[in-house]
């Protein structure tokens, strides 16, 4: 019997954001074949550092694991997207401290993920949905800084890569600007469940490194 199990954050614990309709993982369920079962170990408001935590409650009987995280530690810097640069030289290099700082705690958490055997999947950080143009702008451009480290994991790892930002393209993907609506929950469900070898989730590409 295969076991899904969703490790990260509110991308896949976001009962809270959706008034009483399915999460994610409820979502999941419906669409995996008799037999199938999945396990919500998620935390909404986790960090990368949050997902060994996570790990300890693992079903043992897992057979494939999907990571969705690194919003919130993006989150955590959302005041550079208003802080003055002298330069475009000064900005870049501010990005790109940070962008090497948190690839460093991402491939650390990634191998203690991995570490387990089982084909695991991981997920980039969508763009949202904030209401101001300009802030959406600087954000989308900030978040190349954590989104490029997941892939290039994903990628040295020979891990599965379900990128978010096509997933949840959509303004009524989303309950808020930052969490996933029903509708929203619903495309990642799908995608989780292509992923896993369940149906079709949309565009698919193969990349070979």
């Amino acid at each position: 019997m295969s076991h899904v199990v969703l490790l990260g954050d509110s991308i896949f614990d976001n009962a809270a954001y959706v008034a009483g309709g399915p999460d994610v993982v409820t979502q999941l369920r419906a669409i995996l074949p008799a037999g199938w079962r999945a396990t919500l170990c998620a935390v909404d408001g986790a960090v990368v550092s949050g997902v060994e935590r996570q790990l300890t409650r693992m079903p043992g009987d897992a057979t494939h694991l999907v990571l969705s995280i690194g919003g919130n530690d993006s989150l955590g810097h959302i005041g550079i997207l208003d802080r003055p640069a002298r330069s475009t030289a000064d900005a870049l290099d501010l990005l790109a401290g940070i962008g090497s700082t948190f690839a460093g705690h991402y491939g650390e958490m990634l191998e203690e993920v991995l570490a387990h055997g089982l084909p695991t999947t991981v997920c980039t950080i969508y763009e949202g949905a904030l209401p101001d143009p300009a802030l959406h702008r600087r954000a989308r451009v900030a978040l190349h800084a954590f989104n490029d480290p997941i892939v290039r994991a994903a990628l040295e790892s020979g891990s599965s890569l379900i990128d978010l930002r096509l997933v949840c393209n959509n303004p009524g993907d989303y309950a808020n600007p930052i969490e996933p609506s029903v509708q929203g929950g619903e495309k990642i469900a799908r995608a989780i469940a292509a992923a896993v070898g369940v149906g079709h989730g949309g565009r698919r590409s193969d990349v070979f490194s």
